[in-house]
């Protein structure tokens, strides 16, 4: 139950709703919003150091109000629940419900506060708009205050809004439905960012001071989802991906790099199957590859996710391999994943999105177009795009028409020059091999610019 254990005077003061929840005065805050934000990854933490909800783990199918288990904790729900249906627009298997004046609460707090909260939001299939707003508590959950203006629910895809919070004393978050009646809206992913340090207060850790961030600070792009078989959207705390089930490898892969992911774990080779994926999905194994003429080549790295054991196995899973020729694998493709490590000794962090292309490449048993008995495609490329920022956070809002980025497209076949800078190549190039939109979330006048551009 939400505490409404309060004296006479509280309850002048305060506004109730019907479940008894308290809300005393506003704190300002600074808005703003995305269109279409992917949804954000880095549970890592809990309760210090940020992390993103994203309703997979809970079950509960009524409004009632009643206490959710969830993967970052408890959560009260009242007038809400946990929506898996057509209508309910999601980027997994289910999303967050709340009808009539309907809210989330979390029962748990970020003891050292926080510095930023992303909500991902939309209507609930062809129903009206809605408000709500962010409530707040520093006292246990015992009242709130509304934290930020009202927000307004008019889009039938989800979109992000971003709330600057900048506190450092212990506190809890809630979502109120505030107008709209008896229309619904879903909530996705709720990400708590903290400072890197596990802190609120200054958006902007010290130079030098390296976070773990979302691996899909920049979009998902290509809106993959839990609905098609052939974008089916895939998220670990290590990386982000889509996964194509014809194809037999990803799509895509999304991840941050900085060095508070690197470490000293050793390397596990522990190549396996993917039991996260659908019963009736084609699940390569480590013998798929054996024989082929072609490495098992990593799209998120191994080395780039070494700082815990179970960081590096995560790499292993064979949802994040794809057939690569030895020359390309061993040697452009490897020296350009040790040039942007590098890059994060000297208090750099990259946000890094790569994938294959095309059908057909050359191996040491020379050309082919598919292994496994045609169940994987082998790539006619690889390719990889490096945005490449100083460390701090609201990495979206630094993005300048300065900013670095390194695209590169890299044929998978025997025999290709050693040297990555062969093969560097524009945003947009990529962008029309692909049919993605790598960084949606950065504001289209910079995006231009940036996409245009080779980077060295």
């Amino acid at each position: 139950m939400v505490s409404c254990a309060v004296d006479e005077t509280e309850l002048n003061e305060g506004t109730w709703n019907s479940a008894g929840l308290i809300i005393n005065g506003e704190i300002d805050a600074e808005i703003s919003n995305y269109d279409n934000q992917g949804p954000h990854d880095h549970n890592f933490g809990k309760k210090v150091f940020g992390f993103t909800e994203t309703f997979e783990n809970g079950s509960k199918s009524s409004y009632a109000n009643a206490s959710v288990n969830l993967a970052s904790g408890n959560w009260q729900f009242n007038d809400a629940l946990l929506g898996d249906l057509s209508s309910d627009i999601k980027f997994g298997k289910q999303s967050a419900r709340i009808r009539n004046e309907g809210f989330l609460l979390m029962s748990f707090n970020m003891n050292n506060g926080a510095s930023a909260i992303r909500i991902r939001h939309s209507k609930f299939g062809s129903d009206n708009n809605s408000t709500w707003r962010l409530i707040v508590s520093f006292n246990d959950g015992r009242d709130w205050s509304f934290m930020g203006n009202t927000i307004t629910t008019s889009s039938s895809t989800l979109n992000t809004t971003t709330i600057t919070v900048n506190e450092t004393r212990p506190l809890r978050f809630g979502i109120y439905k505030t107008g709209g009646g008896s229309n619904r809206i879903n909530i996705d992913n709720v990400e708590v960012i903290t400072d890197g340090n596990g802190g609120g207060g200054s958006p902007q850790p010290q130079p030098g001071s390296a976070s773990r961030d979302s691996n899909l600070t920049f979009g998902n792009p290509s809106n993959a989802n839990n609905s098609s078989a052939n974008n089916y959207f895939l998220s670990r705390n290590q990386y982000t991906m889509s996964y194509n089930n014809s194809r037999g490898t990803a799509n895509w892969v999304s991840w941050h790099l900085s060095s508070a992911w690197t470490g000293s774990s050793r390397r596990c080779n522990c190549f396996r199957q993917d039991a996260i994926l659908p019963s009736s999905f084609f699940k390569a194994s480590d013998t798929s590859y054996r024989g082929s003429g072609y490495d098992r080549g990593h799209i998120c790295p191994s080395a780039d996710r070494n700082d815990s054991r179970t960081d590096n196995s995560n790499t292993f899973f064979m949802t994040n391999i794809a057939p690569q020729a030895a020359d390309n694998n061993q040697r452009s493709w490897s020296s350009f994943e040790n040039y942007l490590r590098s890059l994060t000794t000297n208090g750099n962090e990259i946000h890094i999105i790569s994938g294959v292309a095309g059908r057909g490449g050359v191996g040491k048993n020379g050309f082919n177009t598919t292994i496994s008995n045609g169940n994987i495609t082998v790539p006619d490329s690889f390719w990889k795009v490096a945005l490449i920022l100083p460390n701090g956070s609201n990495d979206i809002n630094r993005v300048t028409t300065s900013t670095r980025i390194i695209a590169i497209n890299v044929p998978n076949d025997q025999g290709i020059s050693t040297n990555w800078r062969n093969f560097t190549t524009s945003v947009n190039a990529i962008e029309s091999l692909t049919g993605y939109d790598l960084f949606e979330n950065i504001p289209n006048s910079i995006e231009n610019v940036l996409e245009a551009r080779i980077g060295r």
